[in-house]
């Protein structure tokens, strides 16, 4: 299907405004570098989602799902097919026995969004993810954490739709990482469920999600009331303590993953790395652990400089250093 075609069948469900061609997703990173998408489209409800994974199928079409675009870098030729943003962007709050809250949230909500809706309703729990940027759904499918707290820890259920019946028996699929490991009968649409804290098997910076099958719509956080002066305080030492240890140039946050017997930063740090710069992209001069756009960095020299960082480690320590980013398009 020509990208004209594409668009113009999309818009018979979906509001052209949410639609975009050829867009470039150095627009929807946090790092500000990628090449454009083939199709860009803002979901807002399960309708829009359900319709354009059908287009994607039936077109035999790749279809990659994002969030806040703060935890992914998009190489220079861009994505190929649909680039969905999940826009989901509902917050229940349901009181409960003891002060216990049930936070029922949409996967488009950003946690900085979230923890100030909190915090106006005298909630606490969620202070440690008030300064994480992005959203409730990529916070789960990593198991983002922060200040000795993840996501796990407050997690209750998440409601998520399940692609691996509706794709399994397709001649051919380009849904990334869904692996057939069973034979199962075809579904006419995606099948929505919901998982508990067990079933999404929460890790570090990794759980059920991680391997594309699934996406995400909503979670259930359980939080308790506390004291709203006391919440403020907490937020603002965090965010205070953020300021002062991370850059502010364009980054994804931590771009490597802790190492389970070392600091991956300090690591960096006692290899001479910190301030190694290659084009636009420096590992930063503030945190090693970070890796930042000065202003006009290509995806390729982020790319080429985490290579060049994991190399020197690598040879210098005989640490393996993993990625925390997630690396997508061509």
């Amino acid at each position: 299907m020509k990208l004209e075609e594409l668009y113009q069948t999309l818009t018979k469900e979906i509001p052209s405004e949410q639609i975009f061609k050829n867009e470039p997703m150095s627009k929807h990173t946090s790092f500000k570098v990628g090449g454009n998408a083939d199709i860009f489209v803002k979901i807002k409800n399960i309708k829009e989602l359900k319709y354009t994974i059908k287009i994607a199928k039936k077109n035999n079409m790749h279809i990659t799902f994002i969030g806040n675009g703060s935890n992914i870098l998009v190489r220079d030729r861009g994505i190929r097919g649909i680039v969905a943003k999940i826009e989901f962007e509902e917050i229940k709050i349901e009181p409960m026995q003891n002060k216990e809250v049930l936070v029922t949230v949409g996967a488009g909500v950003s946690l900085a969004k979230l923890a100030q809706e909190l915090q106006k309703n005298s909630i606490t729990g969620f202070e440690f993810a008030s300064g994480i940027p992005g959203t409730i759904g990529g916070a789960i499918k990593m198991n983002a954490g922060a200040y000795g707290k993840e996501m796990k820890d407050v997690v209750v259920s998440t409601k998520c739709m399940d692609l691996k019946h509706y794709y399994m028996l397709a001649e051919t699929t380009n849904i990334d990482d869904i692996e057939i490991t069973e034979v199962v009968e075809k579904s006419d649409e995606p099948e929505i469920v919901e998982l508990s804290q067990e079933e999404q098997k929460f890790i570090y910076r990794n759980s059920v999600f991680s391997n594309k099958r699934y996406v995400i719509l909503e979670t259930k956080l359980q939080l308790t009331y506390g004291n709203i002066e006391e919440i403020q305080h907490t937020m603002k030492e965090l965010m205070q303590s953020r300021r002062e240890k991370q850059p502010s140039l364009p980054s994804a946050g931590s771009t490597f993953k802790r190492g389970e017997d070392f600091i991956t930063a300090k690591l960096i740090d006692e290899c001479g790395l910190k301030g190694y710069t290659v084009g636009g992209a420096q590992v930063s001069e503030k945190h090693a652990g970070f890796i930042v756009n000065t202003g006009n960095a290509t995806a390729q020299d982020i790319l080429d400089l985490i290579e060049h960082v994991k190399k020197v480690v690598f040879e210098k320590t005989g640490k393996c250093i993993k990625l925390e980013v997630e690396i997508l398009g061509e």
